[in-house]
C-alpha cells in the first residue's frame, strides 16, 4: 500500500463527468417524450385502475438496441463514428466527383458495402433473438380478480390498480425468493395487509372502496413507504406499508397463491431501475486497430504533399493532393476490415464449438479479443451449503440414525452420567427446533394439498427460512431420523423414525441479530411439559456463555481450519416458576418507550447463563466443480478477482475463503461500518498501514468511502490481492465496474448468474453469464454465456489468447500487405514525374488485396503457437498479453520497415514492365498496346510479389 500519504486530506471528491447510458426517468434526456416526466408518488384505487391520477409506462419488457425505425441509423451510426469506417466512406463519396475519379466506382463501393451488409444482418439476427425472447416474457399467462372472476391477460396488459393472482394456499404470510433482484439466495416473509385478512373471499376485495398511497418509484429494493385506506369502514382503516408487504417483479413465490395490487409497472420496475440500457461494445484492440489507421491516414497525407510539393504546386496542386490521396488510399486498407470481421466470426465458431466447454454461447461476435486481455475478472457467488455436526470429539454423521434410535429406548430421566446416545438425542432435538424454518406442502400429481399436509408427505414438502444455512440444519436432522413436519406461530411438530410425532409450544422466540450473533427459543414439550430454553450462535459469543468444558476451542479451531462456519448449539432447562417470572419481565421490557432494547436484552441475558453445551455445526459453501483450480490459473495469469455479491458479510467472507479466494496465510481487512466522512478517513488510514491483505467492505460503507473519497479508496483497493464488496446493490456492482474502468483503465470482466448481475455484465468490457439455479436472466444479458464457472478459465487462458495473437498478428500482416503495394505506387510515380498516375486497374487492386492473397494471409487465424493444454498448464503465458504486446507501436512500426524493404524489389520489376508498357504507347501511336495486354503485364508484377509475400 505505499505511495499513500498517511493522512488523508479532508476534501470533497472532485468527480469525474461520467457518461450514463440510462436516464432514470425515461429513455431520452426529454423524458416527457415518452409519456413518463418525473417520478412522483401515486395513489392506487383497488379493482379501479382507470382511477389513476398519472399517467404510467407500459408493462413491457425491451432488452433491445434498437427498433424498427432506429435500427438501421443506429448501426450506421455506430459503425461510422469511427476514423476507420468513415474514412472508406468518405473515400468511397469522394469517385462521385468527376475530377477525383480514379476507376470504376464498384472498386469502392462494393468492398465497403460487403462490410456493411455482414454488420446489418449480424446485428439484425442478434435483435430479433432478443425480441423473441422479450415476446416470450411479455406473452405469460396470469389471472386477475375481476366482477366477472378471473380473467387470463398477459403481462404487457397489466396495468397499476389491477388485482394480480399468484399460486398460492398460503393465507398469513408467504415465502419470496429475490435472488434475481438482490443477489440474496435466502428466503423471506412477506406479510399481507392486515385489515383484508378479515375478508370472506378475495373477490370481495372489489367490493371495498380503498386504495394504497405509494412512494414515488426508486432503485432501492430494500425499502418501501406506503399507506393503505378503506374509506368504507366505520371509521376508516389506515395501516403502515413496509417492505414486507410488497412483491417486487423478477422474484419467485415459495408456494400458494397470493392477491396482490399492480402498483409498478414498466421503466417503473425496481429490477429495471436497477439494470442499465443494452450498449454496443466496442473491444480495445478495435480502438488500437482504429488509432493505427490514423496514424496510416497521417502518412498518407504526409506523402500526397511529398509528391506535390516535388512538383513544387504546379497547377491545380490542390486537386493533385486528393488524386494522391485516393492514389495511395491503400496504405489504409478496407481488406483489413473484412478480414478482422470475418476472423471474429471463426473464433466465435471456434469458442461454441469447443467440445471442452459444451453448450458455451457467444452473442457479441465483435468482441473475443477482449478475453485475451482481461486485468479484473468481478464474479458474483453461488453456492450450496452442506452440513456436518460434531459434539466433544466424535463426529456422528454416519452413526446418528443408529445413535437416535437407541435413545428412543433409554429412560426419559436418569441420574447417572449421560450416554453418548442421550447426548446424541439431545442435541439432534435441539438443532431441529431451534431455527426459523417453515414446512410448506405442495400438492403433487394428484394428491390433494390438504390431504398431504394433514398426512405430513414427505414428497410434497419444501422447507423454507430466511437463511438458506437454517433449511440445511433442519435437511441434516431429517437425514438421521428426526423431522420437522408442521410449524406455525405458536407450535412445531417433529417426527421420529419411528413415526411418532412429537408437540412443542413455541413460547418465545429470540431471532438472530448482527449484534448478538446468536438465536434462541424456549418451547414446551406436550408430552412432558417441560420448558427448555435453545440457543445457537457464534463460538466467540457462546463460549462465555456455556458451562466449561475442555472441547469446544479445540473443536471450532479443527473445524475453522476446514473452511466451516461454527455455530454451537446449547441448551438451559427452566422450571415453571423461572419462566413465568422471565415472562413477566420481558413483557415489561417491550413496553418500556426508552431504552427498549437495551432491557429487553438485558432481560434475555439473565437467561443466558450456564447453558449446557451440546454440540457444533459447521456449514460449508459447496462451490460448483473446480472454482478452486480456476481461480488458482486466473490468480497465476495476473487477473485480479473481486467478488461483488449481495450476501451477508460473514456468509462473503467464507464463501471467499472456501474458494481459496483468500488463502488461508493471507490477512483479512474487514472494513468497519462508516455512516460519516471522518470515519470513513479514520477506516482508510487503517486500511493503508495493511499489506498484502484481502478488503472484505460493505455496500453502504463502499457508498460512503466513494462519496468521499473515491481516488483514495480505489487506489488502496486496486493494490489488494482479492476484494470482496458484500450486500452490494445491483447498481454498486455496476459503479464498481465503472470506477475500475476509469482508475485503472485496464479491461474489466463481470461474471454472474442472477438477475441482480445484469447491469454489472453490460457495464464491464466483457460479460459472462453462468447459466445456474438463478435463471437464465443474467446469461441473456451476457456478451459469453457458459454452463458452469469452470469453463471461464478454457475460455480466458485459451480462446482469448489465441483470438487476441491471431488478430494482432492478421491486422499487421494486411497492413504489411497495403503498404507494400503503396510503396510501388509511390515509386511509380515518381519515374513519371511524380504524376497521379494508378499502377494498377482498380479491380486489380480489390482481386489482389480482398481475394487472391486474402486466404494464405487469413490463415494466420488458424495459428497456433501452443497447444490449448500449454496454455491452461501455463497461465504465465496469459500474463504477457496484459502488457499489449503482440499490438503495439513498436511492432507496428517494425512492420512498416519491412513493408517498405520487401516492397523495394517487386516495386522496381513492376516500374521496369510498366514503364515499358507506357513507352510503347508513348513511341508508337499507331501501335498502341491493348488492355489486354497492359492486364497481363500487371498480372505478372502481381504474380512476383506474391511470391515475396509467401516465402516471407
Amino acid at each position: 500500500m505505499a505511495g499513500i500519504p498517511d493522512n488523508i486530506p479532508l476534501q470533497p471528491v472532485r468527480h469525474k463527468k461520467r457518461h450514463d447510458n440510462k436516464h432514470r426517468n425515461g429513455c431520452c434526456p426529454w423524458s416527457s417524450c415518452c409519456g413518463m416526466g418525473d417520478f412522483r408518488p401515486r395513489t392506487v384505487w383497488l379493482g379501479h385502475p382507470e382511477k389513476r391520477e398519472q399517467r404510467y409506462p407500459r408493462n413491457v419488457i425491451n432488452n433491445q438496441k434498437y427498433n424498427f425505425f432506429t435500427f438501421l441509423p443506429g448501426v450506421l451510426f455506430n459503425q461510422f463514428k469511427y476514423f476507420f469506417n468513415l474514412y472508406f466512406l468518405l473515400l468511397a463519396c469522394s469517385q462521385f466527383v468527376n475530377e477525383l475519379r480514379l476507376g470504376a466506382l464498384y472498386t469502392y463501393w462494393v468492398p465497403l458495402g460487403f462490410v456493411l451488409i455482414i454488420t446489418i444482418v449480424r446485428e439484425a439476427v442478434e435483435e430479433i433473438r432478443c425480441f423473441l425472447r422479450d415476446k416470450e416474457v411479455n406473452s405469460q399467462i396470469y389471472s386477475k380478480l375481476s366482477t366477472r372472476g378471473e380473467l387470463l391477460f398477459t403481462l404487457k396488459d397489466s396495468a397499476a390498480g389491477v388485482f394480480v393472482t399468484q399460486k398460492t394456499e398460503v393465507i398469513c404470510s408467504c415465502f419470496l425468493r429475490t435472488d434475481q433482484l438482490d443477489g440474496e439466495t435466502d428466503w423471506k416473509l412477506r406479510l399481507p395487509v392486515a385489515c383484508t385478512q378479515r375478508l370472506p373471499t378475495a373477490a370481495d376485495l372489489l367490493q371495498i372502496r380503498s386504495y394504497v398511497y405509494a412512494e414515488e418509484p426508486n432503485i432501492d429494493i430494500h425499502n418501501f413507504i406506503g399507506t393503505f385506506t378503506r374509506e368504507d369502514g366505520d371509521p376508516p382503516v389506515n395501516e403502515s406499508l413496509s417492505i414486507e408487504n410488497t412483491l417486487w417483479a423478477s422474484t419467485v413465490i415459495a408456494s400458494g397463491t397470493v392477491v396482490g395490487v399492480v402498483i409498478y409497472t414498466g421503466k417503473e420496475l425496481r429490477s429495471v431501475m436497477n439494470t442499465s440500457n443494452p450498449r454496443h461494445k466496442i473491444g480495445l484492440f478495435d480502438l488500437e486497430v482504429n488509432c493505427l489507421t490514423k496514424i496510416l491516414f497521417g502518412a498518407l497525407v504526409v506523402v500526397s504533399l511529398v509528391m506535390v510539393a516535388l512538383q513544387h504546386f504546379a497547377g491545380r496542386w490542390y486537386l493533385q493532393i486528393f488524386r494522391f490521396l485516393l492514389l495511395f488510399s491503400n496504405i489504409v486498407p478496407i481488406s483489413l476490415r473484412v478480414n478482422l470481421d470475418m476472423g471474429k466470426m471463426v473464433f466465435s465458431w471456434m469458442i461454441k464449438n469447443d467440445a471442452k466447454i459444451p453448450g458455451t454461447v457467444v452473442r457479441a461476435s465483435t468482441i473475443p479479443e477482449q478475453l485475451g486481455r482481461i486485468s479484473y475478472l468481478l464474479t458474483d457467488k453461488t453456492g450450496e451449503w452442506p452440513l456436518c455436526v460434531r459434539s466433544g470429539t466424535v463426529s456422528y454423521y454416519s452413526t446418528c440414525i443408529t445413535f437416535y434410535s437407541i435413545s428412543q429406548k433409554a429412560p426419559a430421566a436418569t441420574k447417572v452420567r449421560k450416554t453418548i446416545s442421550s447426548r446424541v438425542h439431545e442435541a439432534v432435538k435441539a438443532i431441529a427446533l431451534v431455527h426459523n424454518v417453515t414446512p410448506v406442502y405442495e400438492a403433487n400429481g394428484v394428491t390433494d394439498q390438504a390431504e398431504a399436509e394433514q398426512h405430513y408427505e414427505d414428497t410434497c414438502r419444501v422447507y423454507q427460512a430466511s437463511s438458506p444455512d437454517e433449511v440445511s440444519l433442519v435437511q441434516w436432522t431429517e437425514s438421521v431420523g428426526l423431522t420437522l413436519v408442521g410449524r406455525d406461530q405458536s407450535s412445531m411438530q417433529l417426527r421420529t423414525p419411528s413415526g411418532q410425532i412429537l408437540n412443542f409450544t413455541i413460547l418465545q422466540i429470540f431471532p438472530f441479530t448482527y449484534e448478538s450473533k446468536r438465536m434462541g427459543i424456549i418451547v414446551r414439550d406436550e408430552s412432558t411439559g417441560e420448558i427448555t430454553f435453545y440457543m445457537k450462535g457464534a463460538d466467540v459469543v457462546m463460549a462465555g456463555i456455556v458451562q466449561y468444558n475442555d472441547w469446544l476451542e479445540e473443536e471450532c479451531g479443527n473445524m475453522a481450519r476446514e473452511g466451516l462456519r461454527v455455530l454451537v448449539v446449547a441448551k438451559k432447562s427452566l422450571t415453571e416458576e423461572q419462566y413465568q417470572d422471565f415472562e413477566a419481565r420481558y413483557v415489561q421490557a417491550k413496553l418500556s418507550v426508552h431504552d427498549r432494547s437495551l432491557k429487553v436484552a438485558t432481560v434475555i441475558e439473565s437467561l443466558e447463563m450456564e447453558m449446557e453445551l451440546l454440540c457444533l455445526t459447521g456449514v460449508e459453501d459447496q462451490l460448483q466443480a473446480d472454482v478452486r483450480p480456476t481461480l488458482e490459473i486466473l490468480r497465476n495469469a495476473g487477473i485480479k478477482v473481486w467478488m461483488l455479491t449481495g450476501d451477508k458479510l460473514e456468509t462473503a467472507t467464507c464463501t471467499a475463503k472456501n474458494a481459496h479466494l483468500v488463502t488461508r496465510n493471507q490477512d483479512v481487512h474487514v472494513f468497519r461500518p462508516v455512516t460519516t466522512r471522518s470515519e470513513a478517513h479514520l477506516e482508510l488510514n487503517a486500511f493503508r498501514r495493511k499489506h498484502d491483505c484481502a478488503l472484505v467492505i460493505s455496500g453502504d460503507s463502499l457508498e460512503v468511502c466513494l462519496k468521499f473519497y473515491e481516488y483514495e479508496f480505489m487506489e488502496l483497493a486496486c493494490q489488494c490481492p482479492a476484494v470482496v464488496c458484500c450486500r452490494c446493490a445491483p447498481t454498486q456492482k455496476a459503479q464498481i465496474v465503472r470506477l475500475l474502468q476509469e482508475c485503472t483503465g485496464k479491461l474489466t470482466c463481470a461474471v454472474g448468474d442472477g438477475g441482480n448481475d445484469v447491469s454489472m455484465i453490460q457495464e464491464a468490457d466483457c460479460g459472462v453469464g453462468v447459466e445456474g439455479k438463478e435463471g437464465k436472466q443474467a446469461s441473456l444479458a451476457a456478451d459469453f454465456s457458459v454452463t458452469q464457472f469452470k469453463h471461464l478459465g478454457r475460455l480466458l487462458m485459451v480462446h482469448g489468447r489465441n483470438s487476441y495473437k491471431r488478430s494482432a498478428a492478421l491486422s499487421q500482416f494486411v497492413i504489411h500487405r497495403s503498404l507494400c503495394i503503396s510503396t510501388m505506387q509511390a515509386v511509380f510515380s515518381s519515374v513519371f514525374y511524380f504524376a497521379s498516375v494508378p499502377l494498377y486497374q482498380g479491380f486489380l487492386i480489390i482481386g489482389y488485396s480482398t481475394i487472391y492473397t486474402m486466404f494464405p494471409v487469413f490463415s494466420l487465424v488458424l495459428d497456433k503457437d501452443v497447444k490449448s493444454e500449454v496454455a491452461m498448464l501455463y497461465p504465465e503465458l496469459y500474463k504477457d498479453l496484459l502488457k499489449g504486446r503482440p499490438l503495439s507501436f513498436k511492432t507496428f512500426l517494425i512492420w512498416v520497415l519491412i513493408s517498405i524493404y520487401q516492397g523495394k524489389p517487386g516495386e522496381l520489376r513492376c516500374t521496369l514492365n510498366s514503364a515499358v508498357i507506357w513507352a510503347a504507347v508513348v513511341l508508337c501511336p499507331f501501335q498502341t498496346a491493348s488492355s489486354c495486354d497492359l492486364l497481363f503485364w500487371s498480372q505478372m508484377c502481381h504474380e512476383d510479389v506474391h511470391q515475396q509475400f509467401v516465402l516471407f
